[in-house]
């Protein structure tokens, strides 16, 4: 890691750590969620609490909330921001800042990244991509989803046991994202180490190797995706970033280090969530069979079930806002500078909307008004895309292995921001006969690759 990577890290990481393990050493909750591993493996009856005691919990480094109505005030009001205002920390700390933010390689959580970017500049990076991203350009990628779904589980059927996250959770939407952003499927193996590193730049206070890991593969990635701007420049496909990267609307266009942002963000967005939503999907339902043969007998409730898996373990628990100026939010004055955490997973679990929240429940009829996808301005651009692939997983998986059961126990991911699993070992028993598919495609790169 260089120089600047090293003050980074230390100035966002491991000073954040330290500060947070002191702090949860005494009792703060919101802590407590960053640092104990026992609350990172169940948060959800810590949650409780932090929505038990305030509807904006004061902590020791800002406030927090798990109450769905005031996240859902937070996420919508013009009045909360995701960019943190450096022109308030001390002046050594800005510098360091300064200096560390000049490398080239962009993350997920850098500027020019939608993540992190409000209006004008995020308005105008969604409306430049929601011309090419489109819910069209999205239903069209169903049948091609399906045959990568197919191909995948054919390689299963005569595996007695195998890690359903590395064969098949992560594999079909790295498939699918790598075709959306024109990439050769020989790259898909590098682009899932490229993206599970990169993957824990979403956390605070991770540690020094894990900072250093991401590091090599941001800026890998970043090098090898402004080489690929210039190869489908000049050879360009029917993959959607082709589409965005000649794109020009109004005389306006994305700039190189947007582009770079946008890509970045897709393909973190892109199939991070839906390896999460897959694998969460698959272990809640192997806990509720009653659930799962419901769904086997009356295939119409999957897109309900899929709302409520977002809802009751959702793919990313966390995010935060900053808010611009003094005011009072739940009749509790805030000030800016200290950022205001919202728990997505325990506002999802809120009894105040969800009747017996902790009860996983395929035909809840409330389902969908789950945070899982955030709200307002920043609601999530591949919502759409991970329903959809989530769906197909699933119901997929389950209706060519009805028997599927775990072998062991699955293992979470030490991520906190991402809520999932590495590794899942399954015997997904005997396979259901299917018609006869062409599957190769999934094997070879044949077959169609249009977006």
């Amino acid at each position: 890691m260089s120089v600047a990577g090293e003050l980074r890290w230390a100035v966002r990481h491991g000073l954040t750590r330290i500060m947070f393990q002191r702090a949860a050493s005494r009792g703060d909750l919101a802590a407590r969620i960053v640092c104990d591993p026992e609350v990172l493996a169940n948060p959800f009856p810590t949650y409780d609490l932090v929505r038990d005691r305030a509807p904006l919990l004061r902590g020791a480094f800002g406030f927090a909330t798990a109450r769905h109505s005031v996240a859902t005030a937070i996420l919508r009001g013009e009045a909360f921001s995701v960019e943190r205002d450096s022109s308030r920390l001390p002046g050594p700390l800005r510098a360091i800042l300064a200096f560390a933010d000049r490398e080239p390689a962009i993350s997920p959580v850098d500027p020019p990244s939608m993540l992190v970017t409000d209006p004008p500049d995020h308005s105008r990076y969604r409306r430049l991509v929601t011309r090419v991203f489109t819910p069209r350009a999205i239903e069209a990628l169903r049948g091609r989803t399906e045959q990568i779904a197919d191909g995948l589980l054919d390689q299963m059927a005569d595996d007695s046991a195998v890690d359903l996250v590395d064969r098949y959770a992560s594999l079909l939407p790295v498939t699918v994202i790598s075709e959306i952003l024109g990439v050769p499927l020989s790259m898909r193996d590098q682009f899932l180490a490229w993206g599970n590193s990169a993957a824990v730049t979403l956390d605070i206070g991770i540690t020094r190797s894990a900072s250093r890991g991401a590091d090599r593969g941001i800026r890998a990635l970043d090098a090898w995706m402004r080489g690929h701007f210039d190869r489908l420049r000049r050879e360009p496909g029917d993959d959607i970033l082709s589409q965005l990267v000649s794109l020009v609307d109004d005389g306006d266009r994305l700039a190189e280090e947007e582009l770079a942002g946008i890509a970045m963000l897709l393909l973190g967005a892109g199939f991070e969530t839906t390896v999460n939503l897959i694998g969460n999907g698959v272990e809640t339902l192997l806990r509720h069979p009653d659930q799962l043969r419901a769904l086997l007998d009356e295939p119409a409730r999957w897109p309900n079930a899929i709302e409520e898996i977002l809802r009751y373990e959702s793919p990313v628990q966390t995010t935060a806002r900053f808010v611009k100026e003094r005011q009072e939010l739940s009749g509790i004055p805030i000030s800016p500078g200290p950022p205001i955490v919202v728990f997505l997973g325990g506002a999802n679990r809120d009894p105040e909307v969800f009747t017996d929240p902790n009860r996983f429940d395929i035909t809840r009829s409330n389902a969908r008004d789950h945070l899982a996808f955030s709200s307002g301005a920043h609601y999530c651009l591949g919502a759409g895309l991970a329903r959809m692939e989530g769906e197909i997983a699933l119901r997929r998986l389950f209706e060519r292995f009805p028997d599927l059961a775990l072998a062991g126990r699955p293992r979470r991911r030490p991520t906190r921001t991402l809520r999932g699993f590495d590794a899942m070992p399954v015997v997904p028993g005997k396979p259901r006969k299917t018609a006869a598919r062409q599957s190769s495609a999934v094997v070879t790169g044949a077959g169609p690759t249009s977006c």
